[in-house]
């Protein structure tokens, strides 16, 4: 019997697609998500709006988040979620942040660290003005950013809110009160969530 991992994917998209708006794309990624061999969907959170980070750099942003059972390793899951990125249209060469028709990030699978702990803490630890030129060579996970970023934790805490950091051992809801009010900045809900329990 094929051991079953839970997921945590985040969802993102600014920019019209073939899906329709970005609300739209959303929906229909949440829809591909629960399809494929090897994943199933245990919940989702509602669609989000947030301003594009950084300040002034694209149309707003339709967020979510999704909790996942999967068989896939890490790997083969982040390759999955890039191939549902292409379908969409996305183009992985445009830059970092840049404004996309679809953005899937795995932000955890179960308690694992990749590649390592110390690997993981410095990347959490890179100062800001480095985060926008640089990018991991390789899988990191926990994503480094999660606890930076109010548009993965508020629909994240709808959903996992119990989830704790398997390196920080922080719960999602101590990482939303740590980012304060001005990292929640112009979001508000959009839509409601899939209905899966």
């Amino acid at each position: 019997m094929q051991n079953l991992s839970f997921g945590i994917i985040a969802l993102g998209a600014n920019l019209p697609s073939g899906a329709g708006d970005p609300v739209q794309a959303l929906r229909e990624a949440l829809a591909i998500l629960h399809d494929p061999p090897g994943i199933s969907m245990v919940s989702a959170s509602r669609i989000w709006r947030t301003p594009a980070f950084p300040a002034g750099s694209g149309p707003d942003y339709a967020n979510a988040a999704a909790v996942i059972r999967t068989g896939l390793a890490a790997p083969a899951l982040l390759a999955r979620l890039h191939g549902i990125e292409a379908a969409f249209g996305r183009d992985r060469g445009t830059g970092r942040w840049s404004a996309r028709v679809l953005d899937l990030d795995l932000i955890a699978l179960d308690d694992l660290i990749l590649p390592d702990r110390d690997t993981l803490r410095r990347w959490i630890a890179l100062p800001p003005d480095r985060q926008r030129r640089e990018a991991p060579d390789r899988l990191i996970l926990p994503h480094p950013r999660l606890q930076d970023r109010g548009f993965v934790l508020v629909p994240l805490a709808e959903i996992a809110p119990g989830w704790r950091h398997p390196l920080t051992g922080k719960p999602v809801s101590r990482m939303l009160a740590e980012l304060g009010p001005g990292g929640l900045s112009g979001m508000s809900p959009l839509a409601p969530g899939s209905g899966l329990t």
